[in-house]
């Protein structure tokens, strides 16, 4: 592979003194890891902190076990905890003279907060469900998953990146996840969830694919649509702030979705902004609908939910995988703002997750990319926001906290 930068986290700071230091910090833990030390964990509070277990995604480490979902660095900066093994190099979460530290090589970087769970987390619906295993929170969002299998995979076609069915199997064998969640148990959850005023501003609906129907996805689309509906049972309002992440969907499918939920945005994750990567890391994606015609349907979309309703997700880091990536980081980044650029002409931002390596996935073994090319990325899809005055407010710090390039928001 071609020339990757090798600049540590101060160094990358040191050359970039405009970008936020603590939203670069967040990125380089998404981009390391975090380890928890024994005394670290030592002082959870199952009756207070929000742990994790719940997740679509899997562990760096591939462990299920009781350790903090998320944390929050001191200027409110919400950080997603990867569990990653020490010999990876990853940040160290320690308990130092009754503070917990985020810590480098030894060094105090930062204070760090566990998250809260809220109320809803340990109570049970009416078939007997636990709740916060119907529906997880994530900031100021509750967060959905629906139907966690991905059926790209029985052929294995599945994202070259993703552990979701992997993940899925580790979770119904250690704490009983459903496969498929009943709208009965998600209306009840939602209903208690709501109790908490002012906790909550969005919701935010994800699942695998399922290209099953009369026409492909249709099976996806009729589910959707009966968990929006028994969503909408504890709603008076037409529309309410649910960003629902699906497969990219014909312009019927998406009327449907439109016209008979209360769905106010929507995301359609392409992954890679590049045919030719796309096509091997995506091979499902790609078999079933196309690079071509996936970015059609993001455009398509803008014309039934509106501007600043739509967005894309990269898995950033994944267009430098071996062997099929760019040969450098330059390379890449300047294909994926080019591509991001065009989409936003058409009313579509682009927002850039962290690849994290996982195992149990084609691509366990491989290094993602340096921090400083997340630093250009985050701050060029920031700027193309800017440039076309798009905005992201159902998928920003507030409501998610897993993009970069959306803490950027808050601060320019």
């Amino acid at each position: 592979m071609g020339a990757r930068s090798t600049l540590s986290f101060e160094e990358t700071a040191a050359k970039y003194p405009n970008f936020p230091r603590l939203i670069m910090l967040k990125t380089d833990i998404h981009r390391r890891g975090v380890y928890y030390t024994p005394n670290a964990l030592s002082v959870i509070d199952e009756t207070r902190h929000q742990l994790g277990g719940t997740h679509i995604f899997g562990t760096r480490d591939g462990k299920l076990t009781k350790r903090p979902e998320a944390f929050t660095l001191r200027d409110g900066t919400s950080v997603l905890s990867t569990p990653t093994p020490l010999e990876n190099n990853p940040y160290v979460v320690d308990l130092i003279d009754g503070r917990l530290v985020l810590t480098d090589e030894g060094r105090i970087l930062e204070e760090v907060y566990y998250w809260e769970k809220p109320d809803y987390y340990d109570k049970k619906t009416s078939s007997g469900a636990l709740m916060q295993n119907i529906i997880g929170s994530r900031s100021q969002r509750l967060y959905l998953a629906p139907n966690r299998y991905c059926h790209f995979w029985t052929d294995d076609n599945g994202c070259r990146f993703c552990d979701i069915v992997n993940n899925l199997k580790q979770q119904r064998n250690e704490i009983e996840m459903q496969t498929k969640i009943k709208p009965k148990d998600v209306s009840e959850t939602i209903k208690e969830a709501l109790k908490e005023k002012g906790r909550f501003t969005a919701i935010a609906i994800t699942s695998g694919s399922d290209f099953h129907g009369k026409e492909p996805f249709d099976k996806e689309v009729d589910y959707y649509i009966e968990i929006l509906n028994s969503i909408n049972e504890n709603f008076a309002t037409d529309k309410i702030p649910i960003q629902l992440i699906c497969t990219a969907l014909n312009k019927e499918q998406l009327k449907r979705i439109y016209e008979n939920t209360n769905v106010l945005s929507l995301t359609m994750n392409i992954e890679v902004l590049n045919e030719k990567i796309f096509n091997i890391a995506c091979p499902g994606k790609a078999k079933w609908i196309g690079y071509q015609e996936w970015k059609k349907r993001l455009i398509d979309a803008v014309e039934i939910f509106g501007e600043n309703r739509v967005n894309t997700g990269v898995v950033s880091g994944v267009e430098l995988a071996e062997p099929f990536g760019f040969e450098s980081e330059d390379e890449a980044l300047e294909a994926v703002l080019k591509e991001a650029d065009e989409l936003a002409g058409y009313g579509v931002s682009t927002v850039n997750m962290v690849w994290v390596p996982r195992p149990n996935t084609y691509l366990a073994n491989q290094k993602n990319a340096s921090l400083e090319y997340y630093v250009k990325l985050a701050w060029g899809l920031q700027q193309i926001r800017a440039k076309y005055a798009l905005k992201i407010d159902f998928d920003d710090y507030r409501r998610c906290g897993n993009h970069p390039d959306s803490d950027l928001a808050r601060v320019f």
